[in-house]
């Protein structure tokens, strides 16, 4: 597939998840939407696989490359589905607008890993102020040990975001060479159990609650938010730096916001959409880093040409 198809393909479905996770969760469980979601998905992946008669590799580094995905796929996802009982969905794809910041200091402690300018820590100094808005009222809950309801789901964002990040870096640095659709497949079998376990642990059940919405979201996410999806990523991120790819949700949070608010009766309040600002403008500006930098190679390379 032609990388710009895929990442306008990311931009759709990425700004269209978090709505459809708010959906799901009106049928099923939080963990057992994740988890039926992510097991049809991987049936339709080896569907996918075995009419393309194309195999999926099970040689140890492709196993390592599917268990570097499993942050992502099982971790940020089930944070995600856990927040989303809590939080409007439009405010789920903002937190996963700080994805490339985290992404970019992580990239720090990695060694030969990008080294971020001034232009980005002022960027990661914008998104921390922007995150502070967003929690508003939350900060002083978490403080006294009691986040509360949206603290609570703001917590569970941070962690699906940090999870996700730093997955996308792992899976670059295995380096296994997969095919998209195997890397994909992979690592959505490898979730199914995880998500088993959890469900086991958390004993959230699952109860159908009788919801037709939900279970078109838990469909229209497994074909399209985790297959097609998660294809469209990897097959961007085997292309891209793992920070670059994450500048996708420069657009998506604003794409979901709007959906949000049309087909959902979402509303924010005063601070949250200026947090929210406060975020897209640190995507910004981090994006400016990065064209810096690329201006900076170019000159010099000319420049000992």
């Amino acid at each position: 597939m032609n990388t710009a198809l895929a990442y306008l393909i990311v931009i759709a479905v990425w700004a269209t998840t978090p709505l459809a996770i708010k959906w799901s969760g009106e049928a099923l469980p939080p963990l057992a939407a994740a988890g039926a979601r992510m097991a049809c998905a991987a049936l339709l992946g080896l569907v996918w696989l075995a009419a393309r008669r194309q195999p999926l590799p099970l040689h140890r580094h492709a196993l390592l490359s599917y268990v570097a995905a499993l942050p992502g796929i099982f971790g940020a996802m089930g944070c995600s589905y856990m927040a989303a009982r809590d939080l409007p969905s439009g405010l789920i794809s903002v937190m996963f607008g700080l994805a490339p910041l985290i992404s970019g200091i992580f990239l720090q402690l990695v060694p030969g890993g990008f080294r971020l300018n001034r232009w980005h820590w002022l960027a990661c100094l914008l998104g921390v102020a922007g995150l502070a808005l967003v929690f508003d009222d939350s900060l002083a809950s978490l403080l006294r040990g009691d986040p509360g309801q949206r603290g609570r789901g703001l917590l569970w964002m941070l962690c699906a975001v940090t999870l996700f990040a730093g997955s996308g870096i792992v899976v670059q640095r295995v380096g296994a060479g997969l095919a998209p659709m195997a890397q994909t497949v992979g690592g959505l079998l490898l979730s199914v159990p995880l998500y088993g376990l959890a469900l086991w642990a958390s004993g959230q059940g699952l109860a159908f609650s009788g919801a037709a919405r939900g279970l078109f979201a838990i469909a229209y996410l497994a074909t399209f938010g985790s297959l097609l999806g998660f294809y469209c990523y990897f097959q961007v991120l085997a292309r891209m730096p793992a920070a670059t790819v994450a500048l996708v949700t420069l657009i998506t949070p604003v794409l979901a916001l709007l959906l949000g608010a049309s087909l959902n009766d979402e509303r924010l309040g005063v601070p949250v959409l200026a947090g929210t600002s406060l975020i897209v403008m640190a995507l910004g500006l981090y994006l400016l880093g990065d064209r810096r930098v690329r201006r900076r190679v170019v000159s010099t390379t000319i420049d000992d040409g």
